[in-house]
């Protein structure tokens, strides 16, 4: 740690919303040893997103100043469902769903911090063996009426909304995993404010000195209003492929991109210079945000990965061609006048039910050979079709006449 103290609590203050509080982190960098800095994240989806970039690039800022990353996988957590700004009590995850999903986070972890310096750890390994009389002597530490102060809690309380007994246990595990890793510094979100503070009441409870609480920005998801988040559907995760990764930057609203780029953007990348040109009107926002879709695309894919996609997105969505790489389903059909679309889109996997593939039919989102479909029951003949769901889902169609028939 080579800066000066005052300068070490800048660099933690730097693009981050809380820090409780600069006079304590003062006092522990003083010390002259490594902090140790939690971040919990829960398996509840097998993908990172760019959401958590943003802490995570913070993590690695820390990182570099010679502290201790501590990656925390809440395995039990997962199981329990993370409450906060849920409008219901949100379905737990079975074991063997946390087990799939968590398999996969170290290595994208890696991605984003040095993987040589990071201390993983799930918090099954002590939540697992914990005894009842423990878990009630950690209950014991927080009335109910401090968990109805939470805002998500308060709300569904007020509205007559059910909360399981289960929910009020989030928080609390949350804050004894900073009593189990004796963490220095807990960081998350904005959202995770309470439980980030209640870290530092448990804490003191088992008699340690309280961590410190930082809390950086939330992105905001492709819809430009919810928070970035796989069960909304408004995510990115980093591991989509590239050219789902670029057509979904693009495909953010305007007024978002400046957000998008204030949390995701590298200072190499020189885009938030640009932003100003935006501003006056002598650049068209569509040219920035294709700046952006190829610096993410080329951070998680690469340069080659990132020209390719940016190509497929000019080929398929402004010159509206069929992209030039495609999948080739093949079928045989019994009958003389082909398949059926339904059964078509449902070979194709654009649609996992009948249902569905009627109600994409009916909304207009199916072409055929670049034709709108507009009949649920029209039949695809014998020969080769390109069919396109949606914006950006297409597939060759050879169909072969059974020569039986």
């Amino acid at each position: 740690m080579t800066l000066g103290i005052e300068q070490h609590v800048s660099a933690f203050r730097s693009r981050s919303v809380d820090l409780v509080s600069a006079p304590e982190l003062a006092a522990k960098l003083a010390r002259g040893r490594p902090l140790r800095i939690k971040y919990g994240c829960d398996p509840s989806a097998p993908d990172l997103h760019l959401g958590h970039t943003v802490p995570l690039d913070k993590l690695r800022q820390l990182q570099e100043l010679g502290h201790t990353i501590v990656f925390l996988v809440g395995d039990f957590t997962a199981m329990i469902g993370d409450p906060t700004g849920r409008s219901k009590t949100r379905a737990p995850l079975t074991r063997e769903a946390v087990k799939q999903n968590a398999e996969t986070y170290t290595s994208q972890v890696s991605s984003v911090l040095d993987a040589s310096r990071i201390e993983i750890r799930f918090n099954s390994e002590w939540m697992d063996s914990l005894k009842s009389a423990e878990f009630i002597r950690l209950a014991s530490h927080q009335p109910v009426a401090r968990m109805l102060e939470r805002d998500d809690f308060k709300r569904r309380f007020h509205g007559g909304v059910s909360i399981a007994l289960h929910e009020f246990l989030y928080p609390l595990v949350q804050a004894y995993d900073s009593v189990a890793l004796r963490a220095d510094v807990e960081l998350g979100g904005t959202d995770q404010t309470f439980n980030l503070l209640l870290g530092r009441e448990i804490q003191r409870a088992y008699g340690q000195e309280p961590q410190i609480v930082l809390t950086v920005p939330l992105l905001e998801g492709t819809d430009g209003t919810d928070k970035m988040s796989k069960s909304l559907g408004n995510a990115i995760g980093i591991r989509e492929p590239a050219e789902e990764m670029y057509g979904k930057t693009m495909s953010i609203p305007d007024a978002l991109l400046e957000r998008w780029i204030g949390l995701l953007a590298r200072p190499e990348w020189a885009l938030e210079a640009r932003l100003a040109s935006v501003r006056d009107g002598s650049l068209n926002p569509r040219d920035l945000k294709a700046a952006l879709a190829r610096a993410l695309v080329a951070r998680f894919h690469g340069a080659d990965a990132a020209a390719s996609a940016e190509q497929h997105f000019e080929r398929v969505f402004r010159e509206h061609r069929a992209p030039e790489h495609l999948p080739v389903v093949e079928r045989r059909v019994a009958d003389a006048r082909g398949l059926p679309l339904i059964d078509a889109l449902l070979a194709l996997g654009f649609a996992k039910s009948r249902s569905e593939a009627r109600r994409l039919v009916s909304q207009g989102g199916v072409h055929v050979d670049e034709q709108r479909a507009g009949d649920g029951e029209a039949f695809l003949a014998p020969g080769e079709h390109l069919v396109q769901a949606g914006k950006r889902r297409f597939a060759r169609l050879r169909l072969g006449l059974d020569a039986r028939s």
